[in-house]
């Protein structure tokens, strides 16, 4: 099991990014929350890993706080949460945002997350009650070093605003209502993402 990779940020298109350990490119899917903190290309970071093992593929996930990682691995073992609904809860929720959600059993919060229908909704109250008192409080990934020369702004903000929505398991017809909700002003994916995530859990 890979537990801990650091290295240089090569690339960042989300949900996925690559990260450059001593020359060995890694593939990583993360959730939104880790996005939000990531540096500019080139720098230096460190993430907290799972690595799923399928029959047709081996996925690195990545997440900047170990209590991220270990909400993500419990999701994982309830009952129609797989690792795709698991990566759509956290980038629709802080830890502390679901913990509520489950606390107040806010069935209707949870439903609005795609994958996610009402009886995996309740499920989820229902197992996750107990086992988020577990989890610790977390540390936030390390960031080393000036950002690289090869950090540099996304060709198109919008496109890959899209495309990261559509691989958290949105519609695309949905994506593009919710990125027309969000103001002209806002123009980096990252924040692109956040305000349309915003809307949708509105």
């Amino acid at each position: 099991m890979i537990g801990f990779l650091r290295g240089k940020l090569a690339a960042k298109h989300p949900p996925a990014l690559l990260l450059d350990v001593h020359g060995v490119g890694y593939e990583v899917e993360a959730p939104m929350s880790t996005f939000y903190g990531l540096p500019a290309v080139g720098a230096e970071v460190g993430l907290h890993t799972h690595l799923v093992v399928r029959e047709d593929a081996h996925v690195l996930f990545g997440f900047g706080t170990e209590r991220e990682r270990s909400l993500f691995r419990e999701l994982i073992k309830v009952s129609g949460v797989g690792p795709r609904i698991a990566l759509g809860i956290l980038s629709g929720a802080t830890v502390e945002e679901f913990h509520r959600c489950v606390e107040t059993q806010d069935t209707a919060a949870l439903t609005r997350i795609p994958g996610i229908g009402r009886k995996t909704a309740e499920r989820l109250i229902v197992e996750m009650r107990d086992r988020l008192k577990a989890l610790g409080s977390g540390t936030p990934f390390e960031v080393k070093g000036p950002v690289g020369s090869g950090a540099q702004a996304a060709p198109n903000p919008h496109a890959e605003a899209f495309s990261a929505l559509v691989a958290l398991g949105y519609k695309p017809p949905e994506v593009t209502r919710l990125l027309q909700k969000v103001d002209a002003s806002v123009t980096t994916t990252e924040e692109l993402i956040r305000h349309a995530l915003r809307a949708a859990s509105g």
